[in-house]
């Protein structure tokens, strides 16, 4: 399930998510969403 949450992700850590979206809808040849990179990224370190 998911849920909607509103944070906020200074300038410097939004640039860098959109890097890896980036690289990876390249690398996949497909779409890849800013909420699937957040999370792939969160659960990656916890």
């Amino acid at each position: 399930m998911t849920r909607r949450v509103t944070i906020m992700i200074e300038n410097e850590l939004d640039k860098k998510i959109r890097m890896i979206q980036a690289k990876k809808m390249q690398k996949q040849n497909a779409s890849y969403s800013y909420s699937k990179a957040v999370n792939d990224i969160i659960r990656k370190c916890i």
